[in-house]
């Protein structure tokens, strides 16, 4: 099998999980941050700057690799990471979220997905046989299975009907999978907010065995309470031996709090994003550097930080060259938005080493500046 799972540690405090993952392009230690490089790349940054920062592994997408350059010129290519010379684990979803989220025309049957392109208007069609053959060519290492991704609020007989269409297309894919010993596809367990559908969802899909399983159609625009009791739901459905991955969550709070709830993996291109306006991430809450407060500020971003951006450059600096939009200024509040997470969860694993992550979530959120009211961002 392509992929496994080496439980290392359960927490005695919270009852969360310290493991490793193991594929074909090495290890991750889990529980991990997975930065985000959508079009084959994490905007800005240079493989060797991720590896500085310890990132175990990155996530790529399905459907924009498939609108440009296309699955084959990558197959051509011998595969996403030659292309992009990244020679540790990758991950690519599996363009479900995109084409619900992108595609404003889209037409969903049982066969797939008919849509236009977000970039030229081009009719296109995703299918979970579709999906999996692109993700064969793209070649990552972990593969997500297609599915629908509801919208948030949205009614219970819909979320119904979609989650079993999201199973039987799971097995369809499961199907089609080209390259099982190389690629460890994961099934997507769907439901919206109704826990009774979390887990009709959780027993289909782990009744096909797959290496892995994601929780999806969460961090759509509920509250983060109701997000964390459809993890405490969802989560104890779900063998233990096989990794867990909490898709599109990447708020310090939630890492922390999906952590305690037995998540093992996390993608978000939060920090990337907020990057690109001057928001930072800081052991001291929420940083806008690009804020007038900072212009005579020689001090660094975050003075408990070991990162590049904090060892070398001052607020001030930053602050001029994300004003004068410069793309220095843009790689280094990005390098240290990604440092900060991956660095939050080498702390995490450490905590749950020493059975101590409540009392980690206790300190962190404290000296976060976090309230019941305003966690994150």
């Amino acid at each position: 099998m392509a992929i496994t799972y080496e439980a290392i540690k359960t927490c005695k405090q919270s009852g969360a999980r310290l493991g490793r993952v193991h594929t074909p392009h090495g290890v991750i230690e889990t529980p991990a941050f997975m930065p985000v490089g959508t079009q084959a790349t994490v905007k800005t940054m240079s493989p060797e700057e991720l590896k500085e920062m310890d990132a175990h592994i990155i996530l790529s997408n399905t459907y924009h690799l498939f609108l440009r350059p296309g699955h084959e010129l990558v197959r051509e290519a011998g595969g996403l990471h030659r292309f992009m010379n990244w020679d540790r684990p990758i991950l690519t979803d599996s363009g479900g979220f995109q084409v619900f989220s992108l595609s404003e025309l889209r037409k969903i049957t049982e066969e797939g997905v008919q849509f236009r392109s977000h970039l030229n208007g081009d009719k296109l069609f995703l299918s979970p046989e579709k999906a999996m053959e692109i993700q064969n060519a793209l070649g990552a290492d972990i593969i997500m299975a297609f599915d629908e991704c509801p919208p948030y609020p949205a009614e219970y007989d819909y979320v119904k009907r979609s989650l079993e269409r999201t199973s039987r297309w799971a097995e369809r894919c499961l199907a089609a999978h080209a390259r099982p010993e190389e690629q460890g596809l994961f099934a997507i367990v769907q439901g919206g907010m109704y826990a009774d559908l979390r887990a009709e969802s959780a027993a289909q899909l782990t009744s096909l065995d797959f290496p892995g399983y994601a929780i999806g159609g969460l961090s759509v625009g509920e509250s983060k309470p109701l997000m964390y009791e459809m993890l405490e739901c969802t989560v104890p459905l779900l063998p233990q031996g096989k990794p867990r991955y909490l898709m599109g969550v990447g708020s310090p709070d939630a890492l922390v709090e999906g952590a305690i709830r037995g998540i093992d993996m996390f993608d978000c291109v939060l920090p990337t994003r907020i990057a690109r306006n001057g928001t930072c991430m800081t052991s001291q809450g929420r940083l806008v550097v690009r804020n007038a407060q900072y212009a005579r500020d020689f001090g660094p971003l975050d003075p408990n930080c070991g990162c590049y951006t904090c060892k070398h450059y001052s607020r001030a600096y930053l602050r001029h060259l994300i004003k004068a939009d410069e793309t220095f200024g843009i790689r280094l509040t990005t390098y240290h938005n990604l440092y900060f997470l991956l660095d939050l969860m080498r702390q995490v694993r450490q905590a749950i080493m020493e059975d101590r992550l409540l009392d980690f979530r206790d300190e962190f959120f404290e000296r976060y500046g976090m309230n019941e009211n305003d966690k994150g961002f």
